[in-house]
C-alpha cells in the first residue's frame, strides 16, 4: 500500500488535561505533494483553548512539576526515548503531510529536533537554579543574598507549519525542563505532525495531566485567545513578521513575557577572494531545501560586480541538478510547497520581480502535480526591490551585485530582518570581520553549520526576540526572584 493510499485513514486527537479528545469538527490536512487529502485533525475552538489553559494553570499551580527537577529529568528523558521509538511513524507522517523529504526527516525535520528533548534533560542535570550573591553590610547588620530561577508559569506556544517538530520541541522541550506547564498548538497546514506528539506524552510519558496540552485549529479566534488568556505568562510564536507584531500587541494587554522566532530576507556575501564554484554550489543547494520553506535560508546572494554573471550561470547550472518529485523517494532533493495559496504567493513575487527589472534566469515556473515549483534565480536584482526586501518562502534566489565589502555589509542591513546570514572568502580574518558586521543572530563563514540543540537561535531587528535552543532557550522560560535574610 502507498504512502497516499494508507494516508486517508490517518487522524489525530487532541490533547487536553491528559485526554485524548475529538471536537465533533474536523481540521482537513493535505500531502503537498500530491494534493490529495491526507488525512484530518479535530479544530478546537475556543471553548477547547480554555479548557486547556484551565488544565495548564491546575497542573502548574498545585502540583510539584515546576519544583521537582528530577521527575522533570526522567519525564524528559521518557518523552525522548519515546519519540526515538516511533521515529519510522513520525518519518513517514512527515513526509506525507509536510512534504520534507526523507533525507530531511533525518536531519532537521525531525530527528535532530528529537534530540534537542535529550539535550534539556542533559543540561537539566546540571543546571543550577539558585545563584550565591555573597553577603552585604546595611545599617550594620550581615545580609545573605541570592538569586533563585523558577518557572514562569503557564506557556502559549504555536508553531508555524515548515518544520513542525524542530518548532514544537525547541518550544516544548525548555519549557518543560524550566517548569512549565505548557499549551501547544500547531499550524493548521500540518496539524497532525504537532498533535503526534500530544499523542505520545499521553501514552508513553509521565508527564502529568495538564502539563502538556495539544490544540489544532485553523480558527484565528484560537490564536487570539491563547496570546491573550490571562492565565497565560509566556507566549511564543514561530511565524510571519506580520502576524508577530500582531501577538506581540495582543499580549500587551496583561504584559505577558513574549518570545518571536519570525521572518528572515538574510544574505550570502561571496567576497572577491571566494572560490565561485563551491559558494554557487552552497547557494543553490540551501535555497531549495525545503523548497525554500525555511526563515533563515540566505534567499539574497551578494556578489562582487566583476563576478555577478559567472555567479549566475554557476547558480543556474546547480539548478539543473536538483531532482523534485516524490518526497519519500531517498534520492529527491527538493519537495512541494506547502499549499496551492502558498505556490501562488511565490509566483506572484517573481513575476513583479521580473516586471520591475530582475532578469529571470532559470526557473519561475509551477511543476506538477502537487504544489512544486522550480527553482528560480532572478539576477541583477535592485537591492531595495520587493524580492531583495520581502521573505518569498520558496526556492528563490536573488543575485545583487556589489562594489566593495563596504557596499556589501551595507546592502546585508539593508533589510528589516536581522535572523541569518553566510560569507564565503580564502582570507578567513577578513571574513570574520563581515560576519561581525552583520546584524544577524546568526552566522554562517565558509560553510559553517550553528544549528544545534546547543546553539541559541533567534534574530536581530524584526526577526524576533529571544532565542531558542541552547541555555538561553531554557533561561526564556524562568524567571529570577532576588532574596535576602539578616545573618548576622
Amino acid at each position: 500500500m502507498s504512502t497516499q493510499e494508507q494516508a486517508v485513514t490517518v487522524a489525530r486527537r487532541l490533547l487536553i488535561d491528559g485526554q485524548l479528545v475529538e471536537t465533533g469538527r474536523t481540521l482537513a490536512s493535505l500531502d503537498p505533494a500530491t494534493g490529495e487529502h491526507y488525512g484530518y485533525a479535530p479544530e478546537a475552538g475556543v471553548a477547547e483553548v480554555d479548557a486547556a489553559v484551565a488544565a495548564a494553570r491546575r497542573a502548574f499551580d498545585t502540583t510539584d512539576w515546576a519544583t521537582n527537577t528530577q521527575f522533570r529529568v526522567h519525564c524528559l528523558r521518557q518523552l525522548h526515548q519515546a519519540l526515538r521509538d516511533n521515529v519510522e511513524q513520525l518519518r513517514a507522517l512527515t513526509i506525507a503531510e509536510v512534504g520534507a523529504t526523507r533525507v530531511l526527516t533525518q536531519g532537521n525535520q525531525l530527528e535532530t529536533p528529537i534530540e534537542i528533548v535529550r539535550y534539556y534533560a542533559d543540561l537539566l542535570e546540571g543546571y543550577s537554579f539558585t545563584e550565591d550573591l555573597g553577603p552585604v553590610e546595611v545599617r550594620g547588620k550581615q545580609h545573605a543574598r541570592w538569586v533563585e530561577k523558577e518557572a514562569a508559569g503557564v506557556v502559549s506556544a504555536i508553531a508555524a507549519y515548515n518544520y513542525p517538530h524542530q518548532l514544537a520541541l525547541a518550544k516544548l522541550s525548555p519549557a518543560l525542563a524550566a517548569g512549565c506547564a505548557v499549551v501547544l498548538k500547531g499550524a493548521p497546514d500540518t496539524p497532525l505532525s504537532t498533535l503526534a506528539l500530544g499523542e505520545i506524552i499521553a501514552e508513553h510519558t509521565d508527564i502529568p495531566a495538564g502539563v502538556v496540552n495539544v490544540l489544532s485549529s485553523s480558527d484565528i479566534e484560537v490564536g487570539k485567545r491563547m496570546t491573550t488568556h490571562p492565565d497565560v505568562d509566556v507566549v511564543t510564536f514561530t511565524g510571519s513578521t506580520p502576524v508577530g507584531r500582531e501577538i506581540m500587541a495582543a499580549a500587551a494587554g496583561t504584559l505577558k513575557r513574549v518570545f518571536l522566532e519570525l521572518g528572515g530576507k538574510s544574505a550570502m556575501i561571496l567576497l572577491d577572494d571566494a572560490d565561485f564554484t563551491t559558494a554557487a554550489t552552497f547557494a543553490a543547494f540551501t535555497i531549495v531545501t525545503h523548497a525554500g520553506q525555511g526563515c533563515a535560508l540566505t534567499t539574497r546572494v551578494l556578489v562582487p560586480e566583476a563576478q555577478h554573471d559567472q555567479v549566475a550561470q554557476l547558480i543556474a547550472a546547480n539548478f539543473a541538478h536538483v531532482k523534485h518529485g516524490d518526497p519519500n523517494e531517498p534520492t529527491t532533493y527538493m519537495g512541494p510547497l506547502i499549499s496551492e495559496r502558498q505556490r501562488e504567493k511565490v509566483h506572484g513575487m517573481v513575476r513583479r520581480a521580473v516586471e520591475a527589472g530582475a532578469t529571470l534566469v532559470t526557473g519561475g515556473e509551477k511543476l506538477d502535480p502537487g504544489f512544486f515549483y522550480a527553482p528560480t534565480l532572478l539576477a541583477n536584482v535592485d537591492p531595495d526591490s520587493e524580492i531583495a526586501q520581502e521573505e518569498v518562502f520558496g526556492p528563490v534566489l536573488a543575485l545583487i551585485p556589489y562594489t566593495d565589502d563596504e557596499d556589501a555589509v551595507r546592502i546585508a542591513n539593508n533589510s528589516v530582518y536581522g535572523l541569518s546570514g553566510a560569507v564565503f572568502g580564502a582570507d578567513a580574518d577578513r571574513a570574520r570581520a563581515i560576519a561581525r558586521r552583520v546584524r544577524t543572530g546568526t552566522f554562517s563563514i565558509n560553510g559553517g553549520s550553528y544549528f544545534h540543540p546547543d546553539a541559541p537561535f533567534g534574530g536581530f531587528k524584526q526577526s524576533g526576540i529571544g532565542r531558542e535552543m541552547g541555555r538561553a532557550g531554557l533561561e526564556e522560560f524562568l524567571e529570577s526572584k532576588t532574596l535576602a535574610e539578616v545573618i548576622a
